[in-house]
């Protein structure tokens, strides 16, 4: 039975081990930190790494990765990166490789092979295979006396890493260099070759990064869907052509003789219109419409135009090309189907 002494001691006590024990578990978070930036920060590019993205800049065919186990997670993560920014990847799983998935591997390929220790059994089988098929092998790995080393055409090694896992055994410093490396490589290879934000956008339509790369004009209103009204024609005329255009999209531009932009007239001028009793459909569109409306390019960021609506409080914009001739009709509710807005 404990004394009331001796339970006010365990009362008073327990909140000082509780934050002793939280200090110890944020000291320990730390070290692991720390082994992991060590690991990085110790890494030294030599020739071989030069050597290695010529190859990758070079390669005629794709840059295959392959890794076993957390080598394996950092070697998709790196052949994700090469496919997103413009090099032709595909991961391979090495163990599925030994079982008909080498025939995705052809001899204009780079195949890029991540191993600590370089003696991966899954990795080491495959080797012969791959030579017989003319692949070239670049090996990240530990050091260059390996058996993957030695087989490989070429190594770029990460050094004998002390692991961050309290046993020494999980893979912790050594996959974080081995992802700081492929990041390395697959940068260095962007770096040195054409790729245009264009194209980076292309393989991100889904997502933030690719949204904010969108044209104008891969979202506008355009051909039928692009409401145009000459400046002569009757207001009755241009609710027709705003009632008619396929999406109605609430506006109409107005254009001149030799089809350049003048004007804009929307729903919100009709209201105003009705509104205010003037009533008369037979007046040309001219008297009532937008005159030097606000406009946008083809070319411009979609998130730049979505700015100018907002920051104007309109749903319409017209698109024109360098003569002034609009080509296509930017709406809001195109903005927000993009979610732009």
């Amino acid at each position: 039975m404990v004394s009331r002494k001796n339970a006010r001691v365990v009362r008073l006590t327990a909140p000082a081990q509780e934050r002793k024990r939280r200090r110890d578990l944020l000291e320990y978070g730390r070290t692991v930190l720390a082994a992991e930036a060590a690991a990085v920060a110790c890494l030294e590019l030599d020739a071989s790494f030069a050597q290695a993205v010529e190859l990758v800049l070079a390669c005629p065919g794709r840059v295959v990765v392959t890794g076993m186990g957390k080598p394996g997670f950092i070697a998709q993560k790196l052949s994700a990166t090469l496919a997103s920014t413009g090099t032709p990847s595909l991961y391979v799983h090495p163990a599925e490789a030994a079982h008909g998935d080498l025939g995705r591997i052809a001899k204009d390929d780079v195949v890029i092979a991540l191993s600590n220790s370089g003696e991966t059994e899954e990795l080491l089988r495959l080797l012969p295979s791959l030579k017989r098929i003319g692949a070239r092998v670049v090996a990240m790995t530990r050091d260059r006396v390996n058996p993957l080393s030695r087989a490989a055409d070429l190594t770029v090694t990460i050094g004998a890493i002390d692991e961050a896992c309290p046993m020494g055994l999980a893979p912790t410093a050594s996959t974080a260099a081995l992802l700081a490396l492929g990041d390395a490589l697959a940068m260095t290879v962007l770096k040195n070759r054409p790729f245009a934000r264009e194209e980076y956008a292309l393989y991100h339509p889904g997502g933030k990064l690719g949204r904010g790369l969108m044209k104008v004009r891969e979202v506008m209103r355009q051909g039928d869907a692009n409401p145009l009204v000459r400046q002569a024609a009757r207001l009755a005329e241009a609710v027709a052509v705003m009632t008619r255009t396929p999406g109605r999209p609430g506006a109409a531009s107005v254009v001149d003789a030799d089809g350049k932009l003048v004007g804009i007239f929307t729903d919100g001028d009709l209201r105003r219109l009705v509104e205010q009793g003037e009533t008369d459909f037979h007046v040309r569109v001219s008297k009532w419409m937008c005159r030097n409306p606000r406009t946008v390019r083809p070319d411009a960021l979609a998130a730049d135009a979505a700015r100018v609506l907002s920051q104007a409080r309109i749903d319409q914009v017209p698109v024109v090309d360098d003569e002034g001739r609009p080509v296509g009709l930017l709406d809001v509710q195109d903005l927000l189907a993009a979610r732009l807005f």
